[in-house]
């Protein structure tokens, strides 16, 4: 198997847009992408006859680059890396226990999203600070570069340095 291989030139333009979840509360997981993670909602869309509604958010550093009209936003989110979209059933926030398979029980298939941040240690520091459920901490298991969080619904997120550790 060849690990790296030139792409099909039909492919060019291609970009991997975005991840959907599927969330119970929308108020909590809002809090634990944007505050604890860094992310920025850009847009949202409400569709109250089929009752759900759909969050899109990416992690900017300046968001004056994000377009102020609806249309300009659709197509610049269209243009993104690394979109997360979560989407709310309504009336899910109110039934007890969970209510999405988080791929963290059998039959197992999606695992987790992850981002990448400058420093883990002091990434995992804040989180700890901030009261974040850990799945794993840098300092269980063999893996020690790596630690999952998991977010109100129970994903995981794994939380990665794109440097080796010091």
């Amino acid at each position: 198997m060849t690990i790296a291989a030139d792409r099909d030139a039909a492919t060019t333009g291609f970009v991997f847009n975005h991840t959907m979840l599927r969330i119970k509360n929308p108020k909590a997981s809002l809090d634990f992408y944007t505050r604890v993670l860094g992310f920025t909602l850009v847009r949202k869309l409400d569709f109250a006859e089929a009752k759900f509604s759909l969050y899109f958010l990416v992690l900017v550093d300046d968001v004056g680059d994000i377009p102020g009209d609806d249309a300009g936003r659709k197509e610049w989110l269209a243009r993104q890396r690394g979109v997360l979209e979560l989407t709310h059933n309504h009336g899910t926030e109110s039934e007890a226990g969970k209510v999405y398979h988080d791929g963290n029980s059998d039959p197992r298939g999606f695992g987790h999203i992850c981002v990448s941040v400058p420093d883990v240690v002091a990434a995992c520091e804040r989180f700890e600070r901030l009261g974040v459920d850990f799945q794993k901490r840098l300092s269980d298991g063999r893996m020690r570069e790596i630690a999952f969080i998991k977010d109100p619904d129970g994903y995981w997120v794994e939380i990665i340095q794109p440097t080796p550790l010091g």
